[in-house]
Parts: structure tokens; C-alpha cells; sequence
């Protein structure tokens, strides 16, 4: 999985952190699976905006945050263990949902990963995933204004690849909508390219051209920027398995 220094953890926490109340949609997403009592294991949990959210939404479910990076740990303030998908810090059969938050994309070895998630998954248990995913990126705006960002799309798997590559079923795929940013002006001014995966394919030239194509529209748009990401949830069970 991708390590992430300082400087971009720090601009991860400024420029991807969302406010709950525009997180609501993924609340209402994933309640099926934060029943009261189960175990959740937030693998990849950077800054650890789920960490916080999971917390204020299911009380009575218990969390468990796992991260590679040690500025991803420190910038979250959170208690974190170290480990990565490949190599998780958990007992066998400790957990009922393992949440993975924009990390897919990061895991190289899928089949290692695979074997970990079903280690320390309980029988009955689910991975489930927030995440842009390589055929299925329509409803990502950052390519109106980015959109030489379409390069790095090969750097993402596709739904097909992410089950096959775990071993896992698809038991439930649709898009959710949120709400990134109060405005275009908020976007543009919190926007940073260390801090998203596509942007970083891009030249500071390419960058700055984006970010004044950003301000542009601004300055006559109004309004809030929804974008969607995925919500993949995977089973070792077949399609239509209940949560």
C-alpha cells in the first residue's frame, strides 16, 4: 500500500477531509452492516475522517483503525495500529466488516490481501468499500476541470478485478452521492495535487491550468459539488448473501 510523508498527510487532512453532515449519504449506506456490537476494522484509515465518523454514527459498534503510513497516524490523532492489507494486526475471525475508504487502489498484491481479509473476518462477515473504480468514474468532476487526470485511471482496478483479485462475491455495487464541497470557490481553494491520486499524474503545469478553469467556473456557478464514489460490498458467499 501507498506510504504517504508528512507533507501529504498533511495536505490529505486539508484538502480530502469532509465535514460529517456532508457525509450523511454513506452513513445511511452502510448502516446495513454497523449493527450494534459487531466488530469493524478500518483498514487504510489515514487521517482517520472514518475513524471519527463511525464513532459519532454507531456508538455501539467498535472500531479498529489500522494504517501504514506514521504521518497519516500522527496528522489523525487517533489511536492506530501499523499493518496494511497484506499484513493485518489482528487475530483470526476478530471482525465482522473490514471498511476500506478510498484504498483499493493502493493494495498491489490482491490475492495476499484476499487471504488476510479472510483470515480476520468472522464467518458471515464483509468487506466493504468506498471507491472510484476504473470503468465507473462518470460521476467524479474533477475531470470537467482536470481532464487530463484520465491518465491516471489505469492506476485503479475495476470492480471485476478488485473481487477476482480477493477471491471475494460482489454482493451489493451502486454509486453514493456526497456532497465535497460547499462551493467551486471551496473546492478551489482547498484542492491540492499531493493529495489525490489522479492530480498527481499531472504537471504543475496541467495542475495550475485546472485549478484557474476551477476558479473560473467559481466565480459564476453556485451551489454545492456532489460527487460519487462507489460503494462495493464484497462477501466469500455468493451475490445476494444478507448483510
Amino acid at each position: 500500500m501507498t506510504r504517504y510523508d508528512a507533507v501529504e498527510a498533511g495536505a490529505y487532512r486539508l484538502a480530502r477531509e469532509i465535514p460529517l453532515d456532508m457525509l450523511s449519504p454513506w452513513r445511511e449506506a452502510v448502516r446495513p452492516y454497523f449493527v450494534p456490537g459487531r466488530a469493524v476494522l478500518d483498514l487504510g484509515a489515514g487521517t482517520g475522517l472514518f475513524v471519527r465518523a463511525f464513532a459519532e454514527w454507531f456508538p455501539e459498534v467498535s472500531v479498529v483503525a489500522v494504517e501504514p503510513s506514521a504521518d497519516m497516524r500522527a496528522a489523525s490523532g487517533l489511536p492506530m495500529l501499523t499493518g496494511d492489507a497484506c499484513a493485518i494486526p489482528l487475530p483470526d475471525a476478530s471482525v465482522d466488516v473490514v471498511w476500506m475508504s478510498t484504498v483499493i487502489h493502493h493494495v498491489r498484491d490482491l490475492p495476499a490481501a484476499g487471504r488476510e481479509l479472510r483470515r480476520v473476518l468472522r464467518p458471515g462477515g464483509v468487506v466493504v468499500l468506498r471507491s472510484l473504480f476504473r470503468e465507473r468514474h462518470e460521476g467524479i468532476g474533477l475531470f470537467r476541470f482536470f481532464p487530463e487526470a484520465v491518465r491516471g485511471l489505469p492506476g485503479f482496478p475495476t470492480v471485476a478485478e478488485v473481487a477476482d483479485g480477493l477471491g471475494f462475491a460482489v454482493a451489493r455495487l451502486e454509486p453514493v452521492g456526497q456532497v465535497t464541497a460547499s462551493s467551486l470557490a471551496d473546492k478551489a481553494s482547498s484542492v491540492r495535487q499531493e493529495a489525490d491520486t489522479l492530480l498527481r499524474s499531472l504537471s504543475a503545469d496541467e495542475f495550475e491550468a485546472g485549478r484557474e478553469r476551477l476558479r473560473a467556473a467559481a466565480a459564476v456557478e453556485s451551489g454545492p459539488v456532489v460527487d460519487h464514489l462507489d460503494l462495493l460490498v464484497l462477501t466469500t458467499v455468493g451475490p445476494g448473501a444478507s448483510a
